[in-house]
């Protein structure tokens, strides 16, 4: 009898709460291209999150003990994230201050997904922030996918065939990352 293999759970963050986001739509065709064997759930909490105050920390909001427990259960990341002003935005931001004083963070495999290649210095400070709490970017897993007034959304970019390549080939080395032992210590 062939032995199953878990399924390879990922979060998926957009840094974008607009309802139209290129970014959310780009971590939902993720969604609609991931292999089988790996399940992505994209994070729709992101606006409902307090503003970080290490205070509450002791006796820490519940939609902030879910975000923990979804970071903690999670396998990895998959983050996408616009760029505001030169930065990442505020929510993200504020989203992972939240997890600077636990532990779910520490050694958490990240891919990082842009859905506007000119957003450099978000990907920067993103990879910085990430690499400074301890997570650990999957470089090979790091995608750009041209999306900038496109208005596109999760199911034109699953059919568009260089798109839907690109984010498969990104998710399928995200998932052997992944595969390859890392998130068995989750387990």
């Amino acid at each position: 009898m062939k032995e199953e293999r878990p399924t390879v759970r990922i979060l998926a963050i957009s840094g974008s709460l607009r309802a139209a986001s290129s970014n959310t739509a780009l971590l939902r065709a993720a969604v609609l291209l991931a292999p089988e064997g790996v399940q992505i759930t994209v994070y729709d909490g992101l606006g409902e999150l307090p503003h970080f105050n290490p205070d509450l920390e002791v006796a820490e909001p519940p939609v902030v003990t879910e975000f923990r427990r979804l970071i903690r259960t999670s396998d990895g990341l998959l983050i996408s994230s616009p760029e505001y002003a030169h930065g990442v935005p505020g929510v993200l931001k504020n989203a992972l201050d939240w997890l600077v004083g636990g532990d779910e963070f520490i050694g958490k495999p990240v891919a990082l997904l842009n859905a506007s290649p000119r957003a450099t210095h978000a990907q920067a400070s993103l990879r910085e922030t990430v690499t400074t709490m301890s997570g650990r970017i999957v470089d090979e897993a790091c995608i750009a996918v041209p999306l900038l007034a496109q208005n596109l959304s999760e199911a034109d970019i699953a059919s568009d065939p260089e798109m839907s390549e690109t984010i498969r080939a990104a998710v399928a080395a995200f998932s052997q990352a992944l595969d390859g032992g890392v998130y068995d210590e989750h387990r």
